[in-house]
C-alpha cells in the first residue's frame, strides 16, 4: 500500500506547473472578425495593438509571404511580451515559435551570425509526409503466456535462459477478424499504452509503435462510469492492414543538428550543437527543396521573437537585413522599450536603437500605458492564476499602488501579501497584508529616494559634490 501511495504522489507532482509572469495568457482575445475583446484569454486592454497583432497572426497562418518583420514598441510594463506570447498561443503547436533575448546572441561558443542563423532555422518547420503500413482495428482479446519463473529457468543447462513472454492479439474491423502472434517488445508496448479488450488501436508494422485511438462505441456500456478523457470511436472499416500517410513535423535546425553530429539526434538532447557548417545547411536545403517538388514535404514558416532588440549591434542588424530577403525566412517579431538611443557598435543615435534602413522594413505596433481599470482587471486575473483570495478593499489599494508605482511591482505584492495573510492565519488577503508587504518591499521610486538620502554612506559614490577626496581606496 505504501508503494502505491508513493506512485500516486509522484504522478500528482508531474501535473504541477510553475506560475510564470505570462502563464495566464491563452491567446490574443480576438473574436471571429479579429476585433479585440476588452478582456479575454488573459489579455486586457491594448485594443489597437491586439487588433494589429491579429492581422499579423492571419499573415503567419497563411504562410505565403516570407520575410515580414514586426516591431512591438512601448514603455516598460505595457504588455509587449504578453502580445508575443498571445501570438504564440494562438498559433498552436503546429507552427514553430522560437523566442530569444538579444543578449543571448553574444556567446563565447558561437558567433553572433551563427546564433542568429540557428534561431532563424528553429523558426522554420518542415512537415514531412510518408506512407506507412498500419494495422488498425478493435481489440477483441489479448492473451499473454507468462514465461517460466527465474528459479525454474536456472535449473536447466548452464547458459540456458528462461523464454520471453509470448501472446496472441485478436483484432477486428467491421469486415474481418484476425489473430496475431505477439513478441516480447510488442507485449511491452501494449502494456505501456494500457491496451485492453474494447480499445481501438493502430500498430505501425515498421517501428512497432502502438497508438491507442480510443474506446470502441460498441463497448461504451461496459462500465457505468468512465473518465473525462475517455474518447469513443467507431470500429474501423475494411481491411485490418492499410497504407496510411503519416506526417512528421520537425524544424530545419533539428535536421541540421542530426546531420552535422556523429551522435545524430542525441545531440538535440545534450544541447551541444556548436557551429554547423554552411555546406551541411546547403545540402539540407537542396534535399528539402526536392521533397517539396515531389510533394513529400511542406514548409511551415513560423515566428522568431527577439526581445530587447536594442541590445543587438550593427553587425546583427546587417545580418537580419539580408536574412529577411531569403525565401524561407520566418515572420520576425521584435520588441524594445527604448526611445531614441545609440545603435550598438556605432556613435549614431536612432529611434529604438535600430538603424533607419532596418526600421524601414518593420511594421510597428505601439503599446500604451494601462489605465487604472485595466490594472484592476489584470490584478484580478493574476489573483486567480496564483490562487490568492483577496478582499475588494485590498484590490482597490493594490490597484492604487499599481497606478502610482508600476504594474509589475503590484503583481509582485500579490504572493507576498498572501504569505503575510497565511502567517496571521487568515484566509482572505486584507488591506493590512498589502500595507505590511508595501512597507517591507520598496518600489523603484522609494528605493531611489532612500539612495539619494544616504548616498554618502555607500562605497564608490559618484554623485557630483559628494566626494570626500579620500583616495585611499584607489591607491
Amino acid at each position: 500500500m505504501a508503494e502505491l501511495k508513493r506512485l500516486s504522489e509522484s504522478r500528482d507532482l508531474t501535473r504541477i506547473e510553475r506560475i510564470g509572469a505570462h502563464s495566464h495568457i491563452r491567446g490574443l482575445g480576438l473574436d471571429s472578425s479579429l476585433e479585440a475583446r476588452d478582456a479575454s484569454e488573459g489579455m486586457v486592454g491594448q485594443l489597437p495593438a491586439r487588433r494589429a497583432a491579429g492581422l499579423i497572426l492571419q499573415l503567419i497562418r497563411q504562410g505565403k509571404i516570407a520575410g515580414r518583420a514586426v516591431l512591438l514598441a512601448g514603455q516598460p510594463g505595457t504588455g509587449k511580451t504578453a502580445l508575443a506570447m498571445g501570438i504564440a498561443k494562438s498559433l498552436g503547436a503546429e507552427t514553430p515559435f522560437a523566442s530569444v533575448a538579444a543578449s543571448e546572441l553574444f556567446s563565447l561558443d558561437l558567433s553572433k551570425t551563427e546564433a542568429l542563423t540557428q534561431a532563424f532555422r528553429r523558426s522554420i518547420g518542415v512537415r514531412i509526409k510518408e506512407e506507412a503500413e498500419i494495422i488498425e482495428g478493435e481489440v477483441v482479446e489479448i492473451s499473454i503466456d507468462r514465461p517460466l519463473s527465474a528459479a525454474a529457468g536456472s535449473a536447466g543447462p548452464s547458459g540456458a535462459t528462461a523464454p520471453g513472454k509470448t501472446g496472441r492479439l485478436t483484432l477486428k474491423t467491421t469486415d474481418m477478424e484476425t489473430v496475431y502472434e505477439l513478441g516480447g517488445k510488442m507485449i511491452e508496448a501494449l502494456g505501456k499504452e494500457k491496451v485492453q479488450s474494447g480499445d481501438v488501436v493502430a500498430l505501425d508494422k515498421a517501428s512497432g509503435k502502438v497508438t491507442k485511438l480510443g474506446r470502441s462505441i460498441g463497448r461504451s456500456r461496459d462500465y457505468d462510469a468512465v473518465g473525462p478523457h475517455t474518447k469513443f470511436v467507431k470500429c474501423p472499416e475494411g481491411e485490418l492492414q492499410k497504407r496510411k500517410e503519416v506526417v512528421h513535423c520537425v524544424t530545419l535546425h533539428e535536421i541540421d543538428v542530426i546531420n552535422s553530429r556523429t551522435q545524430g539526434f542525441l545531440a538535440l538532447f545534450t544541447g551541444d550543437t556548436g557551429e554547423i557548417r554552411a555546406e551541411v545547411r546547403e545540402q539540407i536545403d537542396t534535399k528539402v527543396a526536392e521533397w517539396r517538388e515531389e510533394g513529400k514535404a511542406e514548409i511551415v514558416p513560423g515566428v522568431l521573437f527577439i526581445d530587447e532588440v536594442h541590445m543587438l549591434d550593427i553587425e546583427c542588424f546587417s545580418f537580419l537585413n539580408r536574412a529577411l530577403e531569403n525565401d524561407m525566412a520566418p515572420i520576425l517579431v521584435i520588441a524594445t522599450n527604448r526611445g531614441i538611443t545609440s545603435i550598438r557598435g556605432t556613435n549614431y543615435r536612432s529611434p529604438h536603437g535600430i538603424p533607419p534602413d532596418f526600421l524601414d522594413r518593420l511594421l510597428i505596433i505601439t503599446t500604451q500605458p494601462y489605465t487604472e481599470d485595466d490594472i484592476r482587471k489584470i490584478l484580478d486575473i493574476r489573483c486567480d492564476e496564483e490562487d490568492v483570495e483577496m478582499s475588494a478593499d485590498a484590490k482597490v489599494l493594490l490597484t492604487k499602488i499599481g497606478v502610482e508605482t508600476s504594474l509589475r511591482y503590484a503583481i509582485h505584492l500579490i504572493t507576498s501579501a498572501a504569505l503575510a495573510c497565511q502567517k496571521r492565519k487568515g484566509k482572505v488577503v486584507e488591506m493590512e497584508d498589502i500595507s505590511r508587504v508595501y512597507q517591507l518591499f520598496l518600489d523603484v521610486k522609494r528605493s531611489t529616494q532612500y539612495l539619494m538620502e544616504y548616498q554618502s554612506q555607500y562605497m564608490f559614490n559618484e554623485v557630483p559634490g559628494e566626494a570626500d577626496g579620500n583616495d585611499a581606496m584607489q591607491s
